[in-house]
C-alpha cells in the first residue's frame, strides 16, 4: 500500500492528505490515518474522538469551532461528495480571516487536516454524503460556536447559495465574522 502524501494548502498549517488505497474484484481498502505516518509528515495527531454525519443533497453544515480548547480535525468523505470549507481564526496568523475550500469525495479519497483554531463547514453535493471526523482534543459543549456560512465579510464562494441550501436553525443564527473579532479577537 502506498505511503501517505501530504499536500499543503494556502492556509498555514492546513493540508490535504492522500492515504493508502487498494482495490480488486472484492471491493477496496482505504487507510485514512496512521499516527506514525502523520507524525513523519509533520502532523502530530492524537485521535480523541471519532464520529460521522450523513447529509442529504445541499445540506450545509457550519462554520463550526470551539472558543475554548479548539480541536484539530481530520475530515474525509466515506460516501458521496462535499464542498468543504475552513476559515483561519487563529489570532496572529498571517492567514487570519481567509478561507479555503476543497472538494472531498469517495472518489478522490482526500483527508482534510484542519489545525486547531479553524472554523469548519461543508455543503453536501450529493445525496447521503457520509463525512467522517477524527478529532484531536476534548469536545467542550459549552464552547461550541460558529460563524454564519453566508457572512458578507468572508464572502465564501459556495457552489449552491440561498434558498437552495438546507441549513439548520442553529446555523442560521451563528455570529457574523465581525462579531467574532469583536468578542474573541481570534482563537
Amino acid at each position: 500500500m502506498a505511503r501517505f502524501e501530504f499536500m499543503e494548502c494556502p492556509l498555514e498549517g492546513a493540508c490535504l492528505i492522500k492515504g493508502g488505497f487498494s482495490s480488486d474484484a472484492r471491493g477496496c481498502f482505504y487507510k485514512d490515518f496512521e499516527e506514525n505516518e502523520y507524525s513523519a509528515g509533520r502532523l502530530p495527531f492524537h485521535c480523541t474522538e471519532s464520529f460521522y454525519s450523513v447529509s442529504g443533497k445541499h445540506v450545509l453544515r457550519g462554520l463550526h469551532f470551539q472558543t475554548r480548547n479548539p480541536q484539530a480535525k481530520l475530515v474525509t468523505v466515506i460516501q458521496g461528495c462535499v464542498f468543504d470549507v475552513i476559515v483561519d481564526l487563529r489570532k496572529g496568523s498571517r492567514t487570519f480571516g481567509r478561507w479555503f475550500s476543497a472538494v472531498l469525495s469517495d472518489e478522490n479519497r482526500h483527508v482534510f487536516y484542519i489545525p486547531k483554531g479553524f472554523a469548519h463547514g461543508f455543503l453536501a453535493l450529493g445525496e447521503n454524503s457520509v463525512v467522517s471526523y477524527k478529532c484531536d482534543g476534548k469536545y467542550c459543549p459549552g464552547s461550541d460556536s460558529g460563524i454564519r456560512h453566508d457572512d458578507l465579510d468572508l464572502q465564501i464562494e459556495w457552489p449552491v447559495r440561498g434558498r437552495d441550501c438546507i441549513v439548520s436553525e442553529r446555523d442560521r443564527k451563528l455570529m457574523a465574522f465581525r462579531e467574532f473579532i469583536r468578542d474573541y479577537g481570534g482563537l
